[in-house]
């Protein structure tokens, strides 16, 4: 059996394929700069779909928020490892699965927007990082983080139109006692934080929430985009939540600063499941 997953700090999608047969299941976030590998252990251990084929799993393939570095790979592995005990494990960050689920073996830009914010250039062959992914404290524009900090602050500072801060106040009857003990004592704060973002899916045609999203856009396109000299001659693709929910908005900022719009897709499991299985020689 072989096993591929994609991971953000919120969410983990598997899919796994054996004998003609296509399982899907979901698991909390595992990146190894919030979790240790005892706790990714926890997690697929309790978990009653993965429980009939451990020992089945020969592959995997995982592709993770935080696993830049090979001692955050180490932590990931290591946790799959004493879970699926017969399998090959490869890690990788997570830029790399959403690259081959937009681009495959073409040229373009890769973004993710979903709870952080991270891009890549891959040239066809190779991925090229640059001085992103700085994560949710020194970075993460117009992620679901950011806009998520953008709008709590709004309503906390009493910025926000009154209109919006009844309907705010009712979606999240939250005080800032509690928000700062979730943020500064709790653990997970980018998810915490990412969560508040949510406010702006019923209310993105209110001009002062579209304002919101199309400044953290444009921060994120004259932080980021314009880093490669080539920014608008190449598709530009992105992956994430927050870049499905608020496609509009974001296509309509793209296309302001001349960049080519590629593929938007909300989860990159299925295209990096398809691209991983034709890489291995196997058709489904």
């Amino acid at each position: 059996m072989i096993l591929v997953a994609d991971s953000g700090s919120s969410k983990t999608d598997w899919m796994g394929y054996s004998n003609g047969e296509i399982i899907n299941f979901n698991t909390i976030g595992i990146n190894p700069y919030f979790v240790n590998e005892h706790e990714i252990a926890k997690v697929l251990s309790d978990n009653a779909v993965v429980a009939p084929f451990k020992s089945l799993v020969t592959e995997i393939h995982f592709f993770g928020a935080g696993c830049s570095l090979p001692d955050k790979h180490e932590i990931v592995s290591n946790g799959l490892s004493s879970v699926f005990p017969n399998a090959f494990i490869a890690v990788d960050h997570d830029l790399y699965g959403s690259v081959y689920a937009t681009c495959g073996n073409s040229e373009g830009i890769n973004c993710i927007l979903g709870t952080g914010s991270n891009i890549c250039y891959f040239d066809g062959k190779q991925i090229q990082i640059g001085t992103h992914g700085l994560g949710y404290i020194l970075g993460d524009e117009g992620s679901g983080t950011f806009f998520g900090k953008k709008i709590l602050l709004s309503y906390l500072y009493d910025k926000m139109p009154q209109e919006l801060a009844v309907e705010f106040k009712k979606m999240f009857p939250t005080e800032k006692e509690e928000v700062i003990t979730n943020v500064y004592q709790k653990p997970f704060p980018n998810i915490y934080l990412a969560g508040f973002s949510r406010f702006m899916e019923n209310h993105k045609t209110h001009p002062y929430i579209k304002n919101i999203l199309k400044t953290g856009f444009q921060l994120f396109i004259d932080t980021h985009i314009k880093d490669y000299e080539n920014y608008q001659s190449i598709p530009c693709h992105f992956v994430g939540s927050i870049a499905f929910y608020y496609q509009d908005i974001l296509i309509e900022v793209l296309k302001d600063n001349g960049i080519n719009v590629g593929r938007i897709l909300q989860k990159p499991i299925e295209g990096l499941f398809t691209y991983i299985l034709n890489r291995e020689g196997i058709e489904v």
